[in-house]
């Protein structure tokens, strides 16, 4: 997977990185660039739904497109190539995340050697209203 990671990192094929971690196609975690931004989606699927009544996608999916919007954004921006290993995440629900298409997206707060620090933030109509944001920690390789 170094090599994978690494080749595709050279060749700018970034949303090929998301065919590497295997729950992101279980769930339906897609990576798109658009210009000099990387976002992660989450396309919407009835398996993902954790509340039936008003039809809300369940926190625990939408944590784990957090933390994926995260890597994906440590394994672009930096110089990781390799999956960082998570030590913390911390997700602040914001508002119901309806059944629909969610983004999001990642950026680095700050890294050191051993260490980074990502806040990221998902959103369904605009980044402006933001359904959840996670801030997170990852050791680097």
């Amino acid at each position: 997977m170094l090599k994978s990671i690494a080749t595709l990192k050279q060749s700018r094929y970034i949303a090929e990185i998301n065919n590497l971690i295997p729950y992101a196609r279980t769930v339906g975690l897609e990576v798109v660039v658009d210009g000099d931004d990387v976002l992660t989606v989450l396309r919407h699927h009835d398996d993902n739904i954790g509340n039936y009544v008003i039809r809300a996608i369940h926190g625990g999916v939408v944590g784990a497109l957090l933390e994926h919007a995260a890597i994906v954004h440590l394994l672009t921006e930096t110089e990781a190539t390799v999956v960082p290993k998570i030590v913390n995440l911390s997700v602040d629900y914001l508002r119901p995340c309806m059944a629909a298409d969610t983004f999001a997206r990642g950026r680095v707060i700050r890294q050191g050697r051993r260490v980074a620090n990502v806040r990221a933030e998902a959103w369904q109509e605009s980044p402006e209203k933001p359904v959840a944001a996670a801030h997170a920690h990852f050791l680097l390789a």
